[in-house]
């Protein structure tokens, strides 16, 4: 058998064949006997004979039944069957007959089907449906989300799922391609691993802990240890009151740790990551597209198109942002954060992917390297810390970390911090530490830019928000 994306999969006990694998290759199967398994997309016809569209992960056919060629009580019972019922059936693959064409016109491309000899319902669905699959029946988001099963039974929906997929497999592909090692860290911390308060407590055993913020303590030690270069995607959790369609409180993200690098450099891998993505995408999985972008037609939304962005990405500092900001017409001072309106502005210039480097120091938190010689227009400290944009919308956040401890206590006593507090952190600094960048990336976010999406939510299989713990 064969997927979708053209790999191989070994025969099951309930198929010899995809549904997809028979569609597209059913002039070299005529005659051949197959078993296919799917959901009942529709069933026709009364009397003696039936048709059954199927639907499985990798295609669409029609299985022809006709009740003198299998036992009735069977043809009787898949004939009845509701729609998105599981059903099996055996049979000889057959050329469809084409339908008339007016004279002149070219004729269209050979289809096929089954010819059916046995089949046998795996599982019936009951009726009515809470959500439509090939239906065009309009039902709000909670309501996608409580029944996500069915949500990812239409065609656009499980588009967007497999390019996840994809993205998760050509990032990681890229960041193995530049020498870094895939790690795993702990998502039971026992403090803080960024600092801060957005943090889910929980009780491990007697002792009281917490679900991790982010990795990237642990990233840190690795590159201390030697690994060099390290990358995880995996789960983080910020407990922020943001009730926003951009943000949640559990996700997943790329993030890397390099050694012997600063923030330029992270921001080229990232970048490169990026265009290698996008590139795979455009030459790969343009059909993925085309399934979400027949949905967007069908509403009347503008397509999405898989557009490689040029290297490099535009770098616009925090200084000359402030400055675009103003000229734009918004209300900003050097020291204010660069808000989602302010955004609006950078993206009329920058619509695409686009960094915001050297930010203030007092911006950032006190892990972040700084250059003492370089200051703002305002003479300001200027950290080496980044965000990657696209558009208004922020999708990195990282930086070249501070790797000498005596600078680490001191940013925290300049932050009105105690040294102290923060020893789970500092004191991996204290045997020798190489200078390392590193950054997180939103999956999610990524998706959004890439489909389209309105909402993060759209493209994360169950989210979990404020109010969103089930399914």
């Amino acid at each position: 058998m064969t997927g979708r994306d053209g790999s191989s999969w070994e025969p099951t006990r309930y198929r010899t064949h995809t549904l997809g694998e028979v569609g597209d290759n059913g002039a070299q199967m005529i005659g051949h006997e197959v078993t296919v398994a799917g959901y009942a997309e529709a069933v026709r016809g009364r009397g003696a004979i039936c048709f059954l569209m199927l639907r499985d992960g990798t295609g669409h056919l029609q299985a022809f039944l006709k009740k003198d060629n299998m036992d009735e009580a069977t043809f009787d019972a898949i004939q009845a069957a509701s729609r998105e019922s599981t059903i099996q059936v055996t049979g000889t693959v057959a050329q469809k007959r084409p339908p008339k064409v007016p004279e002149g016109e070219p004729e269209p491309p050979a289809e096929y089907e089954i010819n059916v000899t046995s089949g046998k319902i795996l599982a019936l669905a009951e009726t009515p449906l809470p959500v439509g699959v090939i239906d065009d029946v309009h039902v709000g988001l909670d309501t996608r989300l409580d029944n996500r099963h069915l949500d990812l039974r239409r065609a656009h929906v499980n588009a967007m799922f497999q390019l996840r997929s994809k993205v998760l497999q050509y990032g990681r592909d890229h960041l193995i391609s530049e020498g870094f090692m895939e790690m795993n860290s702990p998502k039971i911390i026992a403090s803080a691993s960024e600092g801060g308060t957005n943090l889910f407590p929980m009780k491990y055993f007697e002792t009281d802990a917490y679900l991790s913020q982010s990795p990237q303590l642990y990233k840190q030690l690795a590159v201390l240890g030697g690994l060099e270069r390290v990358f995880e995607i995996g789960p983080a959790f910020r407990a922020e009151k943001h009730d926003t369609y951009r943000h949640l409180n559990e996700f997943i993200s790329f993030d890397i740790e390099g050694a012997w690098m600063n923030d330029e450099d992270v921001m080229g891998v990232q970048e490169r990551m990026i265009h290698h993505i996008w590139t795979e995408v455009a030459a790969n999985d343009q059909q993925l597209i085309d399934m979400v972008n027949e949905y967007k037609d069908s509403q009347g939304e503008a397509p999405v198109t898989v557009e490689v962005p040029s290297l490099p990405f535009p770098r616009i500092s925090y200084c000359d942002a402030i400055e675009i900001v103003k000229e734009g017409g918004g209300e900003i001072e050097w020291g204010d954060d660069i808000e989602s309106h302010h955004c609006d502005l950078i993206a009329a210039k920058h619509p695409g992917f686009h960094f915001l480097p050297r930010w203030p120091m007092s911006m950032k938190p006190f892990y972040i390297f700084h250059d003492e010689d370089e200051k703002g227009s305002t003479g300001g400290q200027l950290s080496r810390g980044f965000d990657l944009n696209y558009g208004r919308d922020e999708m990195t956040s990282g930086g070249q970390r501070e790797h000498r401890v005596d600078v680490l206590e001191q940013n925290l006593r300049n932050m009105d911090l105690d040294p102290a507090d923060f020893t789970f952190y500092t004191d991996g600094f204290r045997y020798g530490a190489p200078p390392h960048a590193g950054w997180g990336l939103g999956v999610a976010r990524l998706l959004m830019v890439l489909t389209g999406a309105g909402n993060v939510r759209e493209v994360v299989l169950f989210p979990r928000d404020r109010s969103r713990v089930t399914p």
